[in-house]
């Protein structure tokens, strides 16, 4: 039953009566060992629920209820799981509003990003539905006189952590492709914003036919994702949030012999050529830097105009940034909602002053009311300076000048990140011979570099992570299996001894 602001329900699908200080292990839902935290939301300050909290001990009994309930999923013919997948997409589509109602209340998103968040996640699971029936090996030449197969089975449990900003998308898009190959999940959502990121996606699978204990829900702080990748349970670690931590995740997993596949931060650069219709790149640069306040991965931080053009530039992107509404999306038409919190609202103010004192020119924005940030525009920053160097993870362009395609070229290079960049030209094709030449896992030509789809392979290089480790079938397979080596002879073999 699907419950929007127009309509009255009386069992909401996300009802919090049934979840409320709770997580969900072996499918039930319990308290945690840990207490429970209140669901803030971000634009009022009000307390819109309350999620349980899990300890290491529960993450223990989570994993081995999930490694329990995988092998017979894994045996399960592939129709039911492909028909499991497809369900769980006709859910999201079906209770979208108040979901979507979710998002925007407890994630602070404009409803446009809460009703794209939405469709991705849909589409996440339609493309999961096929990867049961996709070819899962390959007949291999033997020098022998038999036949070798390299088949691809299922790793076994896969821990999922996903951070707070956009958390259906960065959630769903390693969950729905893991139960589909056989695996099953804990998933460990980010505590802020564990309703739209771990309880939807619970109670999604739940109507759509999941066995029981094949997705654990756990929620919980820095010692409940160090216990998921410490399990011996859990074999894969799929790890959405910033290289700080990432780093931490790819230390730890190493040292328990797991792979870990690590989608990090980002400072994605925006290179707009001599040639480029300046309207259009500013139309570009705005949606690229400031859409949800700028807390995506791959926000344009890092604008490179011509020098020709850089001063209409700043002009017409400092203009539209006054221009966007900043506000409650819940109840105003806003462009731009709230910051998650004080900690990273204050993180971004001091990335923003901090620049100025170091010569940045402040052209639009650069204050704030309460946890609303305005959209700002730095321009001249000094390639040194804290907002250009750094993922700032909030509404902050920062423009500086170029004269050369080599200088464009070593400005958008110099940065440990590599996770999406940007080139807006006239000449599409020297835009691509341009971008050849800057390390980055996506590349967008006349376009910004917020995109997403659930059939692209999708992550980065350098600290922006550990490659292309999900989307499309090719990767998604390479991600949550194992390789078999299997031979078979039609009598045996004879040895020397």
């Amino acid at each position: 039953m699907t419950l929007t602001v127009n309509e009255t329900a009386t069992t909401p699908f996300l009802d919090p009566a049934a979840w409320s200080g709770k997580i969900y292990i072996n499918g039930e839902w319990v308290a945690g060992s840990g207490g429970d935290l209140p669901v803030i939301e971000p634009a009022t300050g009000d307390e819109i629920g309350r999620i349980g909290i899990a300890t290491p001990v529960d993450v223990a009994r989570a994993a081995a209820g999930a490694a329990a309930a995988q092998k017979a999923w894994a045996a399960t013919a592939h129709p039911v799981r492909a028909a499991v997948l497809r369900r769980a997409a006709a859910l999201l589509e079906e209770h979208a509003d108040e979901i979507m109602d979710w998002n925007v209340r407890e994630v602070g998103a404009v409803p446009g990003l809460a009703g794209f968040a939405l469709h991705v996640g849909a589409q996440e699971c339609y493309e999961a539905a096929a990867l049961p029936s996709h070819p899962l090996g390959q007949v291999l030449s033997s020098e022998e006189p038999r036949i070798s197969i390299a088949q691809r089975v299922p790793v076994g449990v896969v821990g999922v952590v996903s951070p707070f900003n956009v958390p259906i998308i960065l959630g769903i898009r390693a969950v729905a492709p893991a139960l589909a190959l056989g695996n099953a999940v804990v998933l460990k959502p980010d505590p802020r914003t564990a309703v739209t990121g771990g309880v939807m996606m619970v109670r999604i699978f739940e109507e759509a036919g999941l066995p029981a204990g094949l997705l654990q829900l756990v929620t919980g702080g820095a010692d409940v994702g160090e216990a998921i990748v410490t399990d011996p349970n859990v074999r894969v670690i799929a790890f959405t949030g910033s290289t700080r931590a990432g780093r931490a995740v790819g230390e730890l997993a190493g040292k328990h012999l797991k792979r870990a596949h690590l989608e990090l931060g980002g400072n994605s650069a925006f290179v707009v050529l001599a040639d480029a219709d300046v309207d259009k790149a500013v139309n570009l640069a705005a949606w690229g830097s400031f859409l949800h306040q700028g807390q995506i991965c791959m926000t344009v931080g890092r604008h490179i105009v011509h020098e020709s053009i850089f001063d209409e530039y700043v002009e017409k992107l400092a203009a539209k940034a006054d221009s966007l509404a900043v506000g409650n999306p819940a109840t105003e038409h806003v462009h731009l909602g709230p910051i998650i919190d004080e900690n990273q609202r204050d993180r971004i103010h001091r990335l923003v002053t901090s620049s100025i004192d170091s010569g940045a020119k402040l052209r639009a924005g650069g204050s704030y009311d309460g946890l609303f940030y305005r959209p700002t525009v730095l321009a001249d920053s000094p390639l040194d300076a804290p907002a250009f160097c750094e993922e700032v993870f909030g509404p902050v362009a920062s423009v500086v000048r170029f004269s050369t395609e080599d200088e464009a070229v070593g400005i958008a290079s110099a940065t440990e990140y590599g996770l999406a960049l940007g080139v807006v030209t006239a000449d599409a094709m020297r835009g691509l011979e341009l971008a050849q030449r800057i390390p980055s896992g996506i590349v967008h030509i006349n376009d910004q570099t917020v995109n997403d789809e659930a059939n692209t392979p999708f992550g980065g290089v350098g600290s922006s992570g550990t490659g292309s480790r999900q989307g499309g079938a090719e990767a998604n397979i390479d991600a949550f299996t194992e390789t078999r080596w299997i031979t078979l002879r039609r009598t045996p073999g004879s040895y020397p001894f």
